[in-house]
């Protein structure tokens, strides 16, 4: 099945009017937004979606503290829409909306939408180096940052879920054609589609099942350096970092995760490794040697001040 990956993420919030500053200070475009909430957009038409906790227009709560409603599914044509109603059909209620989209809720509970993607096709370059004993990819006297330079999400990247059943969680999308690229021992698995070769767009973390719901999203940025200067000028617009910034060893992901009004974290990340049918999937004890190659801590400028190195015997 040709699913590409989530085109959006819809939440029921408790301070609409927070969310809506949040996602404008990540980056993400306004739609249509109104004090009822609305659609924020990235660069290739992907989304977040949020609306009071009470709107009648959204899915059922989980009955959790998460306030995921429903994940968004872009596939690439009518076939594979045909065949996940048909796949689904089998053993759990399946509905067409007005606007064509199958709706279904996955094992845990999880309400999911798919449709037709609203990706739009970007072109972009990518963040270029120079390195010694490689040609140069930047010519000579072209710099590679200002401090005006652009820094925007361009693609929803994935989501975590937190599940009580990882098992039986990764069952259900492998009937849609998901496949395990790696595995953290007993947690749980890194989940990647058949449209596209991005390391994962879902990965599920085994928790009680109080916990269930939604642990954070990203959007892909255009580089390390992108990550970097968006999540500084985050945390200088008052956000409070979480994790990072740094870099998964799963993956090959940059990061910077933050806290957020949204109920779960949300993260920046750029250059993901990409697989194909070819790859093993690989499995480590879940920790922070197989969760993070190197990680960084965010501090505030400064300058040598003439007194010694930190650390220097005095």
């Amino acid at each position: 099945m040709n699913i590409i990956g989530p085109d959006a993420l819809v939440f029921g919030v408790d301070d609409v009017a927070a969310c809506i500053q949040y996602l404008t200070d990540y980056g993400l475009t306004p739609v249509g937004v109104t004090a009822e909430g609305g659609r924020f957009e990235a660069l290739d038409g992907t989304a977040v979606e949020v609306r009071h906790k009470d709107d009648p227009r959204l899915p059922p709560a989980m009955g959790t503290a998460s306030m995921l409603r429903e994940t968004v599914y872009g596939v690439a044509d009518a076939a594979t829409l045909d065949a996940i109603a048909a796949e689904l059909g089998r053993d759990r209620e399946v509905r067409r909306d007005a606007q064509g989209r199958v709706l279904a809720v996955d094992d845990m509970g999880f309400a999911l939408a798919f449709q037709l993607t609203v990706r739009r096709s970007i072109q972009l370059p990518a963040e270029t180096i120079n390195a010694p004993g490689a040609a140069p990819q930047r010519p000579a006297n072209q710099v590679a940052v200002t401090p005006a330079m652009q820094a925007l999400p361009r693609s929803l990247s994935h989501v975590v879920y937190f599940v009580p059943d990882a098992a039986k969680a990764e069952a259900f999308y492998q009937r849609l054609g998901f496949v395990c690229t790696d595995r953290f021992t007993g947690v749980g698995p890194f989940l990647r589609p058949a449209g596209t070769a991005d390391h994962h767009t879902l990965f599920m973390i085994q928790t009680p099942p109080f916990m269930k719901g939604c642990e954070h999203f990203t959007f892909h940025m255009g580089g390390p350096t992108e990550v970097m200067l968006a999540g500084t000028r985050f945390v200088n617009k008052g956000y409070q970092s979480f994790w990072g910034p740094g870099r998964h060893l799963f993956g090959s992901n940059w990061f910077w995760y933050f806290n957020s009004p949204l109920g779960c974290h949300v993260e920046y990340d750029a250059d993901m490794d990409l697989h194909d049918a070819e790859w093993l999937a690989r499995e480590a004890p879940m920790g922070a040697d197989a969760s993070q190659l190197f990680l960084f801590q965010q501090r505030d400028k400064w300058a040598p001040s003439g007194g010694p190195p930190p650390g220097a015997a005095r």
